[in-house]
């Protein structure tokens, strides 16, 4: 095994909890023993890496097999894909453009078609922003939530054609209300064929229509662009756009870096750093709007390197992380379940956005009720000796020697679990709960268990602090 120092594995940690849902220690030293540079290329050609096995999560949910009207199941297997894939940044990438093309259960109560949503944004993650647009364009999902379905040749309906300018590509004061308008006509007739109703035999895809009697084919103008114009062509016009470039960039750094202000306050608050989208916008547009290109300038840049614990964690993050660390469901159990509760009670319901906004991000994710949410659940997860991820925690510690000081297990928990870092006053009130007990004693059976007990209370309060709400 490569050695890898301490600042190298900080970087890589930071990596993984971007790019993916954090890591546990042997994870990490895993891949630490490639350059950040290859590791990057691995994440962004997710493809070199073997399909998660999930055949086996049948066993213990028919419904992934036959009846998949069932949300809370669907969200449990999304959260044994982020805890155990290899492919972490194409469940990442599915989870932010699910964030930026919100679509939600709520309207519809069709958990089928919304299944078949996500996995269309899981296989065009990293595409072209053109295929992306135009998988979501043509998502019954997408179509019955902002109702192009009722978007018809001879009576349009404007609402899917103003989201893809306001808030799926370009953002507010980059078109006119013309532009809405001759959008809406390009995507008249983009529709889905009708399903059976889900009970008793309607577990069935619902599949995209384009009904040509139904389109307006019409002369059109959007953008500055004349013509016999159609959905296609609205999107490949939006792609070079550079407002489009600006826009999903700031989605990508608010996702990725840091902290931002929320997207209806885009058009007068600049972003927090000006330069690095730039940066983006330039890759976007050299590349003709290739999503990986740009994924490569965020991931490999000097002030992505140095953005570290900028963003709070989202609960589906944080959860994932908690996890991660615990080493549970690293083989699939019958309660994932109940990871949809989890997450609704912190204040995230994945597949049904409150809005088509999406989700508040950043310090909105935090206040007294889902702080309380978020540090319960770390502490009852953690709270145990006998979890795979604990234990291999404590025998880290153990392996250092006979006597572990106070200072030493603050330290070797916020490496271990991070590394994490914390401010000087949260580092000393550890301590000085750690020396309330003395020094850890592993020269005997009955010490070394009291001294694993004692790691884990501690782990618990460091999961408790509110560094570790950041990302």
């Amino acid at each position: 095994m490569t050695t890898t120092s301490t600042t190298d594995l900080a970087l890589m940690a930071h990596l993984l909890r971007r790019a993916g849902f954090g890591a546990d220690r042997d994870e990490l030293e895993r891949y630490s023993e490639k350059s950040y540079d290859d590791v990057v290329e691995d994440l962004l050609n997710p493809e070199r890496f073997d399909e998660l096995e999930e055949e086996v999560l049948t066993r213990f949910y028919p419904h992934l097999h036959a009846n998949k009207d069932n949300p809370a199941v669907w969200i449990g297997r999304w959260f044994y894909r982020m805890i155990n894939t290899d492919r972490p940044l194409e469940e990442k990438m599915t989870l932010f453009w699910h964030g930026v093309f919100a679509t939600g259960w709520t309207k519809s109560e069709h958990t089928p078609t919304m299944v078949d949503h996500i996995q269309m944004l899981r296989t065009n993650c990293m595409a072209n922003f053109r295929t992306l647009l135009l998988g979501i364009s043509r998502d019954p999902a997408m179509i019955f939530w902002l109702d192009n379905n009722e978007n018809h040749g001879s009576a349009i309906n404007e609402n899917y054609g103003r989201e893809i300018l306001e808030l799926f590509s370009m953002g507010i004061g980059n078109y006119t209300e013309d532009d809405i308008k001759n959008a809406a006509r390009a995507f008249t007739g983009w529709t889905y064929k009708q399903p059976i109703p889900l009970y008793p035999y309607g577990q069935r895809e619902v599949e995209f229509l384009f009904r040509a009697d139904d389109h307006d084919n019409g002369e059109k103008t959007f953008l500055g662009h004349t013509g016999n114009l159609n959905g296609d062509d609205v999107i490949d016009i939006i792609a070079r756009q550079e407002a489009t470039a600006r826009f999903i960039g700031r989605h990508l750094y608010n996702f990725f870096v840091a902290d931002e202000a929320q997207v209806p306050a885009w058009s007068i608050e600049p972003p927090v750093d000006p330069g690095a989208i730039d940066d983006l916008v330039k890759t976007w547009m050299d590349s003709d709007a290739d999503i990986r290109a740009v994924l490569r300038t965020l991931f490999t840049s000097d002030w992505f390197k140095a953005a570290r614990f900028k963003r709070v964690k989202s609960p589906t993050e944080f959860v994932a992380a908690v996890l991660k660390l615990s080493g549970d469901y690293r083989e699939p159990a019958p309660d994932l379940h109940k990871l949809e509760g989890t997450i609704v009670s912190m204040g995230q319901k994945l597949m049904d956005p409150p809005s088509v906004e999406g989700w508040h991000t950043g310090k909105e994710w935090i206040d007294g009720g889902t702080l309380t949410e978020r540090i319960n659940y770390a502490i009852d997860t953690l709270n145990d000796p006998k979890k795979p991820g604990v234990r291999a925690i404590a025998n880290r510690i153990k392996s250092g020697g006979d006597s572990t000081s106070p200072a030493q297990l603050v330290d070797q928990l916020l490496d271990l679990i991070g590394p994490l870092e914390v401010e000087p006053e949260t580092r000393d009130v550890l301590i000085a709960h750690a020396e309330s007990e003395g020094p850890l004693d592993w020269s005997s059976d009955a010490s070394a268990e009291a001294s694993t007990n004692r790691v884990v209370q501690l782990l618990t309060l460091v999961v408790s602090a509110r560094e570790y709400q950041f990302n």
